[in-house]
């Protein structure tokens, strides 16, 4: 019997408030422990929470932007558990009556339905330490500066069919919490956070089977890891005739595995109850219509824009979206250009995430300008320069201001294209690698690469490729 997966997930996302959820407390990364705290978020008795208005306008903001309804009113309620980092031995969240509901993401040209996202009050952290033990500690510390931050939980419908599809949808999620500037998406700090609800069901059913939630994944790549793990898991207990329990499970990135936590909770072991020190939010249809006309443009209609109107290849348009700061570059670079876009993108897409990659720094903090990049593509195209000399050009940009035209003086770095010069070359070239001049006689015809190498090299990568390769034609031809 072949079985599919049946995924959902919850994302838990800090908004970029500067204070708590309920009290004026800053909510700064980075902190001494339980240096960012008071009576209201440590729960001492008798102290009154006090609704963050930026929070709701930043989970409206997140909503619209994610296709949701906004609720005409909304409510906080009480989530009662025990668990040592929670100090009033419950959370303030929302229960039924969310600020947004029944939205939709398409990912892979699959609209992926969000039941709801709903504001609530982060926990605190707890820091194991010790020698030896759970974690490797004998005992926990526990850190209050994240108790009280703003989340907004988004959880989506079990749409999701596949591990590459949920890996898919948590980066165009955190894509558009960044786009419209709720939410850093920093996984490394926990502002962005998922839990995966995986089952699986025999193919062709309609029926849902039993689930399990996987926490403790601090990337999207463990993401992917750890839902394959818990399919290949479930799949090899059914098979041996034995039942998926319903818990919630912890992914091991070191062993590639989840293991058990504890039994999974449902509603009703919360005991929901509205909350009693705040009164019910009645959501403005004017604030909401303001909040909706600040939108930027999101991913997806960027995306459509570079291709349907720009011309780009689609893998480029993705690349170019992945941050709103290189969309934002490439747009101001798009009016200096008449022609030649998609050269634009290719050469500006694989030295910038090269760049970006090495030096561990966002694109914000390059130095290069949309001129830049416009007078390294006219170079190119006018034959100034070749390619191969404009890449480590525009990483030099990348890491300080430059003028492209007077870089390309001082350098020396013009490209060959004058024929006779050239075809000098080409004939000492030739002359020195008698032997595979011989071997491609005889019919290895891939020597060629070796001879055009050693033309650029001879050159500093100045030559015109294009002459180069138009003269080794004309003197192989002679052989």
């Amino acid at each position: 019997m072949k079985f599919e997966p049946v995924i959902g997930l919850e994302v838990h996302a800090q908004l970029k408030t500067k204070t708590k959820m309920f009290c004026s407390c800053p909510t700064e990364f980075g902190m001494a422990p339980n240096d960012q705290v008071c009576p209201i978020c440590l729960g001492m008795p008798g102290v009154l929470p006090v609704i963050n208005k930026r929070a709701v306008e930043y989970g409206i903001k997140a909503g619209l932007a994610l296709n949701c309804e906004i609720g005409v009113t909304s409510r906080f309620d009480r989530k009662n558990y025990f668990y040592p980092d929670l100090p009033k031995g419950y959370q303030i969240s929302q229960f039924d009556k969310p600020v947004c509901l029944e939205g939709h993401l398409t990912v892979d040209g699959k609209k992926v339905r969000i039941r709801r996202a709903h504001l609530e009050e982060d926990a605190g952290k707890l820091v194991h330490a010790g020698a030896a033990g759970l974690h490797g500690s004998d005992y926990s510390l526990v850190d209050f500066n994240r108790s009280g931050v703003p989340l907004l939980e988004i959880v989506s419908e079990p749409d999701i069919e596949s591990a590459d599809q949920a890996q898919n949808y948590l980066t165009e999620l955190r894509n558009i919490l960044r786009y419209v500037d709720v939410c850093d998406g920093n996984l490394e700090e926990g502002s962005f956070r998922c839990d995966a609800n995986v089952s699986i069901r025999p193919v062709g059913s309609t029926e849902l089977g039993t689930r399990t939630e996987i926490k403790n994944m601090n990337s999207f790549k463990a993401v992917k890891r750890a839902i394959e793990s818990e399919i290949e898991r479930q799949i090899k207990l059914v098979e041996k005739g034995e039942r998926v329990i319903m818990q919630t499970r912890l992914w091991n990135e070191a062993d590639g595995s989840t293991y058990p936590m504890r039994s999974k909770e449902e509603a009703h072991d919360y005991r929901y109850f509205p909350e009693p020190d705040l009164v019910p939010l009645a959501i403005d249809r004017k604030w909401v219509q303001e909040i909706a006309d600040s939108l930027p443009e999101l991913p997806e209609a960027r995306r459509q824009r570079y291709v349907n109107e720009h011309g780009l290849p689609f893998e480029d348009a993705v690349i170019l979206t992945e941050a709103k700061e290189l969309g934002d570059f490439f747009d101001k670079t798009l009016p200096l250009l008449s022609t030649l876009t998609h050269s634009a993108s290719s050469l500006f897409i694989g030295s910038t995430k090269a760049y970006l990659n090495e030096t561990k720094q966002d694109f914000a903090s390059t130095s290069i300008t949309p001129e830049n990049l416009c007078d390294l593509v006219k170079a190119i195209d006018n034959g100034t320069i070749g390619s191969t000399v404009a890449k480590p050009l525009l990483l030099d940009l990348l890491a300080a201001p430059g003028d492209v035209n007077q870089m390309i003086k001082d350098r020396g770095l013009s490209q060959i294209s004058d024929e006779g010069k050239l075809r000098t070359i080409v004939l000492e070239v030739l002359e020195k690698l008698a032997e595979q001049v011989e071997d491609y006689k005889k019919g290895k015809v891939k020597v060629r690469g070796s001879f055009f190498g050693a033309v650029m090299k001879a050159t500093d990568k100045r030559a015109n490729p294009q002459v180069v390769n138009k003269i080794l034609d004309e003197e192989l031809g002679k052989l």
